[in-house]
Parts: structure tokens; C-alpha cells; sequence
């Protein structure tokens, strides 16, 4: 562990591997702000805030002390994947209402850490997205292509006092998925669909970016042991082996292996979301068939679904199973006999 990149968090308590786990994440939430403007600092501002403050009040009103449940991090990671999995400059309450399902729905109503059946995130996610879409597809345009880049003071400003004299037009647009998705229904043809400004060399532009920063630190923590590679290699293989069967299919409809794997929450997903070790698959080999499951639904509800990206929901429907699938996959015990009749 001394030549690790997270040698200054040796050891392996609750905490340190939390922090260990937003450590992972800097890469992807650095160069999402450079791609996409300063307004992700915002958000994952509010989100630790409110995160924090709605675990201290369940706590005080269930008699519980707060200091060993505050500082363990677990409310931080939470925080933090729910702010990267929503759009920045939205209003501030839109994260508010994210935490509130993902801290004290999805987490403290199961009893708290450790005993949760879904990932509270991707409940905050779900949440959001179900019951406020329109506010959940007015994501940043990249940087370049945007006809207004807001500074880190119009961002508190944006997400604070409203929209004000800059149009949402001139900062926001859909994301690739989205795009592609309605273009699509629309019969445009693939190229002219790529060859929008938005999209890049391998899904959105900037996105491949971020995707790739989210990939980095999936490989740091698998270097630390912090995962194991069961997860994110399944849930990507489910992913691209479907994604690519579609393509194959029908190439005017769904998009390449490549475009899937670099847009949305694709990395994110596989390296940080899906290997939830509370929510996850316990087994090695119900890890396999748990992220697998979780690509395979990611990559047909990118296709049929209603919604441009699967990620959440996939994770969500794939942690309904795991039970089943931790009962059917228990590895053999030896030097037992096997009960009579």
C-alpha cells in the first residue's frame, strides 16, 4: 500500500476508504469543470451541505450520537455521485430534494449504513428525473460550444436567485444521449447526427473526457484493492456486448460500442456506482452476473427506454436481484455433510 496513490489514507476503515473513494473521483470532477464550466463545484457544494445536514438531523431524531456516523463519509460519497449525476446550475432546492430520497429514503429509512437495499445516489437520481424532467435535461453545454460560459459568481447566482438576464439557451443544452436519442425518432440520418459540434471522437464532446478521468480513478481503486474487477469489467461487458448487438442490428438506430461506453454515466457507473459494496452482489461470481445484469439494462433502456440514460435505473433494478443471486451463487462448503432427507 506505501506505493499506492492513497498512501496517505493507509488505513482500511470506513472512513479512509470513503475518502479513498472521493479521492478516485477528483480526476473525472477536474476535468468536468474545465469541459463544462465551474458550476460542478456548486453542486457538489450544496450536495455536501444538504447531505450533511439531513444526516444530522435523522440521527438526532433517532437518539443516535453524531460524530461516529458524520465522520465516517459515507454521507460524502453519497453527496458527491449524486451531484456528479446531476445537472449543474440547476436550483438549488432540485439538489435538496435529490438528498433528502437518497439520505433519508434510500438510506436512514433501511436503518442506515450498511443495511440500505438501494444505492441512495441513484434513489436521489431516480427521484429527480421521475418527478422534475424538464429541470434534468438542461445540462452545460461544453465550454466552447456554449454561447455563455457563467463564472463561478454567475453559477451561485444561477442556482440561487434564478436564470436572471442570462437565457438558459445560452448555457445549457441535451446531452448526446439525448440527443441522439430524439434525432433518431426524428429520422435524421447517423451522419448528420455526428457530425454536430456536440458530439466528439468517441461520444460527447468533452464527455470522452470526463469519461476517460472516471476511468482513471476506477483503475487507481482497483490498484488500492479497494474494488475488484469483477464489477466495473462485467457491467462494461454487458454493456458493450449489447450495445454492439444492437448496432449490428440495426445501425441507424442505436449508436456504437465506443459512443456508449464514453457517454452518460457509463465510467462513473461502472467504477463507482455499481460497486457499492452494501448494494452490490456479494459473490465472486454474483458480482459477474450482478454487473452484468446492470450493463445489459443500461444499454436497452439507452435504446427503448424512455429515458436517454440507463445507468440508474439498471443499477437500481440490478440491486433488487442481488439477494436471489448472493443465495444462488454462495460458494461450496467444504468439510460439511450434506443433510439427510
Amino acid at each position: 500500500m506505501n506505493g499506492s496513490p492513497f498512501a496517505l489514507l493507509a488505513n482500511n476503515s470506513v472512513t479512509a476508504v470513503m475518502f479513498k473513494v472521493m479521492a478516485a473521483l477528483i480526476p473525472g470532477i477536474i476535468a468536468h469543470a474545465w469541459f463544462f464550466g465551474p458550476g460542478i463545484w456548486v453542486s457538489l457544494l450544496l450536495c455536501t451541505v444538504f447531505a450533511i445536514g439531513v444526516e444530522a438531523l435523522i440521527l438526532l431524531m433517532r437518539g443516535l450520537p453524531l460524530k461516529p456516523f458524520l465522520s465516517d463519509g459515507s454521507v460524502l460519497v453519497t453527496a458527491w455521485l449524486l451531484a456528479l449525476s446531476l445537472p449543474t446550475l440547476a436550483p438549488w432546492w432540485l439538489y435538496a430534494v435529490g438528498i433528502i430520497f437518497a439520505v433519508l429514503v434510500a438510506k436512514q429509512f433501511y436503518g442506515g449504513l450498511g443495511q440500505n437495499l438501494f444505492n441512495p445516489a441513484m434513489v436521489g437520481y431516480a427521484a429527480l428525473i421521475i418527478s422534475f424532467p424538464v429541470y434534468m435535461t438542461q445540462w452545460p453545454a461544453p465550454v466552447g460550444l456554449a454561447d455563455h460560459s457563467p463564472t463561478l459568481l454567475e453559477a451561485f447566482d444561477l442556482v440561487f436567485a434564478g436564470q436572471g438576464s442570462i437565457s438558459p439557451d445560452a448555457f445549457t443544452s441535451a446531452t448526446v444521449l439525448d440527443t441522439w436519442k430524439t434525432q433518431v425518432k426524428l429520422g435524421k440520418p447517423v451522419e448528420d447526427i455526428l457530425a454536430q459540434p456536440m458530439f466528439g471522437w468517441g461520444g460527447g464532446k468533452g464527455q470522452e473526457f470526463v469519461a476517460l478521468m472516471y476511468l482513471l480513478g476506477g483503475l487507481l481503486m482497483l490498484s488500492s484493492r479497494l474494488i475488484t474487477w469483477h464489477v466495473p469489467v462485467a457491467f462494461l461487458a454487458g454493456l458493450a456486448i449489447t450495445a454492439g448487438g444492437l448496432h449490428l442490428l440495426e445501425p441507424a438506430r442505436h449508436a456504437g460500442v465506443l459512443f456508449h461506453l464514453l457517454s452518460g454515466g457509463a465510467m462513473l457507473g461502472a467504477f463507482f456506482i455499481a460497486t457499492d459494496p452494501v448494494t452490490a452482489a456479494s459473490t465472486p461470481l454474483g458480482k459477474l452476473i450482478y454487473a452484468g445484469l446492470a450493463g445489459f439494462l443500461t444499454a436497452i433502456i439507452r435504446g427503448f427506454g424512455g429515458y436517454p440514460d440507463g445507468v440508474a435505473f439498471a443499477v437500481l433494478i440490478a440491486n433488487v436481484c442481488v439477494p436471489f443471486i448472493d443465495a444462488y451463487t454462495q460458494p461450496r462448503v467444504f468439510g460439511h455433510r450434506k443433510a439427510g432427507k
